[in-house]
């Protein structure tokens, strides 16, 4: 949309670009703010909805909202398991290696700890850097208690304490469009990952 700088015709726009048939000025190109409006409105269902606080492998503090914009590729982990999260994490490794380049810069993959007392923000940083995860698309997060079992029923994940270093809980890897609505879940340990891959190149297709 296009309109007189001066507004000679007051609000009067045109499709193109050109001069003002009253002030021969050059039309202004007008920022449409319809984009930024779709993005800014957070729906019912979307987990940026969660205001609990999070601190990051690099001990900066923030809230599930503060990754809106991206397609986010979760999984629910703690670093001291020995069992199924390794896997979990093989699985996250093996789907950010089959996301082409010109979208993997639309992806955010958050590993999030059910352990938040032991998993400390240099614990994770550690973790990451052993597992080779410690690209700006990674983000690993310690929550509170709380902050952890409310996200975690969002997800409809299960999780128990069996000892104070070991969990029981589900395996499952979630996919959120950019406004944090849950679009596709991935259950089980080394399954085939084709339609996750495919959820994550539908919502990252600009």
């Amino acid at each position: 949309m296009y309109q007189c700088p001066m507004q000679c015709e007051g609000d009067k726009t045109y499709d193109e670009a050109g001069s003002c048939p009253i002030c021969n000025m050059d039309l202004k190109q007008l920022e449409t703010a319809s984009k930024d409006i779709e993005t800014d409105e957070i729906s019912e269902e979307s987990i940026f909805n969660l205001t609990s606080k999070w601190h990051t492998e690099e001990g900066n503090e923030i809230q599930l909202e503060d990754l809106k914009g991206k397609t986010l590729v979760m999984v629910m982990i703690y670093t001291s398991c020995k069992a199924a999260c390794p896997r979990l994490v093989a699985d996250m490794r093996n789907i950010e290696a089959k996301i082409p380049t010109e979208n993997i810069k639309n992806v955010q993959f958050a590993l999030v700890s059910i352990d938040p007392e032991t998993d400390t923000p240099e614990r994770l940083k550690a973790f990451a850097i052993e597992n080779e995860m410690d690209g700006e698309q990674w983000t690993f997060l310690q929550g509170t208690v709380d902050g952890v079992r409310e996200f975690a029923n969002v997800l409809s994940v299960k999780y128990k304490e069996i000892s104070p270093i070991d969990f029981s809980h589900s395996n499952i890897i979630s996919v959120f469009n950019p406004a944090g609505e849950l679009k596709h879940q991935q259950e089980g340990l080394g399954v085939d990952n084709k339609e996750t891959i495919e959820a994550i190149l539908q919502l990252t297709q600009y």
